[in-house]
């Protein structure tokens, strides 16, 4: 149709009020065919109500006709008519030559309203239609790949390596090695990442690539990657804590430990990165500042265990009771119970000599150290200076035939039952 062209030319030309008029005019006069033709014109310029409105017009007179039905979906999906668009959908018969694509796009909306096993059922009924169309192996590959399904996307994405066509754009040994890696397939994916970031650099598979790496010891690979994502993003707080744990097992502990640093100062409320710069820190006998990142991190959450029992035994050895009792007054706020808090309470309590503190710390430990024979010496000390000498020799006894080297424990046992039986 002449006008149609001349319109399409006003508009590419850049006088698209006057285009749009003509397009206005020409749907006034168009046949069917016509109106088709301007229905996709209207789509591709964006202007979906306008396509919707003359799909409509014609499905009037084609109610069963299925490319209209999927044309009149796609701009009900796109105007977020999503109800709309799988009615249309429905309509379609299976005999249909647009039922398969049909299934693709009613996959696509079931999916995103959490029907997951519909959307697969969608999915696979186009499989069995057209088992070797590579767009719906494409989507069998998508659907598997976002609901973790890696292992199950794998075959899907390996049938399409190399289409042309609709699958053309799309990166497909990316999606590869993404669904390779999830699936454990870690050298294999590797290989597929690096070929799929020689056709784009894409930030999340620079991500999946380090990651990759990582796991099979590939350290400088995972190095680089994850710098390269840095410079890219340096707000890809995900990124840090791989990247320190690359430098670290390469040796380069200070890179590492600068690198949570800078993860913290992007997200200050990463929890990991204030756990692995406190224990990096402490590695390289930086306790001033492994004990600040705990701090931190306590300040950030008081209720974070690990954090709490690091700090306590680092205190410990450093022989600060008070301290100790301070930061478990701090983080017990929430009624936090934990054995080896427990343990470091009962020795700081028993330090400070608040004794009726100490023994109910003791007792909660004994239930879960009762096999460990460090604790059941401390524990037998401790239950001396209470006075309670039948209860110390048992945890003594128990010690020793826990661990035989105990000897010393040998003589305590015999002096204190040596005592107890003279004052019989």
């Amino acid at each position: 149709m002449e006008r149609l062209k001349q319109a399409v030319s006003l508009i590419e030309s850049g006088n698209f009020e006057k285009g749009l008029e003509e397009l206005k005019e020409v749907r006034k006069e168009a046949d069917h065919e016509g109106l088709y033709d301007l229905s996709n014109i209207y789509y591709s310029l964006g202007l979906i109500e306008d396509s919707r409105d003359v799909v409509e017009e014609l499905l009037i007179h084609y109610p069963n006709e299925g490319e209209l039905l999927v044309q009149a979906a796609e701009c009900y999906v796109d105007l977020e008519q999503e109800q709309d668009a799988i009615a249309a959908l429905n309509k379609i018969d299976a005999n249909d030559a647009a039922y398969p694509p049909a299934l693709l796009l009613l996959a696509d909306l079931y999916q995103t309203e959490g029907l997951e096993e519909v959307a697969e059922q969608k999915l696979l009924e186009a499989k069995g239609i057209s088992p070797d169309e590579p767009i719906i192996d494409f989507g069998l590959g998508e659907f598997y790949l976002t609901q973790g399904h890696h292992l199950k996307a794998v075959p899907y994405y390996e049938s399409v390596l190399g289409t042309k066509g609709e699958l053309a754009n799309e990166n497909i040994e990316l999606r590869l090695a993404e669904a390779l890696s999830g699936s454990g397939q870690f050298e294999e994916a590797l290989t597929f990442y690096e070929k799929g970031l020689e056709n784009g650099r894409e930030i999340n598979a620079l991500f999946g690539y380090g990651f990759t790496a990582l796991q099979i010891g590939e350290y400088r690979k995972a190095i680089n990657a994850f710098n390269e994502l840095k410079d890219l993003d340096p707000q890809y707080s995900t990124l840090y804590p791989y990247l320190a744990r690359a430098y670290e097992e390469e040796g380069a502990t200070d890179e590492a430990i600068q690198t949570l640093a800078q993860g913290i100062k992007v997200d200050e409320f990463n929890e990991e990165l204030y756990l692995q710069a406190s224990r990096l820190s402490y590695k390289t006998h930086d306790n001033t500042s492994g004990e600040q990142y705990l701090r931190e991190l306590l300040a950030i959450n008081p209720t974070h265990i690990e954090a709490a029992k690091t700090l306590a035994t680092f205190l410990r050895t450093e022989e600060r009771y008070e301290d100790i009792i301070d930061l478990l007054n701090n983080i017990e706020e929430g009624d936090q119970n934990d054995p080896y808090l427990d343990w470091s309470a009962a020795t700081a309590y028993a330090q400070v000599e608040e004794y009726k503190d100490a023994i109910k710390r003791y007792e909660n430990a004994y239930t879960y150290f009762k096999n460990d024979p460090i604790f059941l010496e401390e524990y037998g000390l401790f239950l001396i200076e209470e006075g309670r000498r039948e209860e110390a020799i048992n945890a003594f006894k128990l010690a020793l035939k826990l661990d035989p080297t105990l000897v010393h424990l040998e003589e305590e046992i015999l002096r204190f039952g040596e005592e107890r039986f003279n004052e019989e």
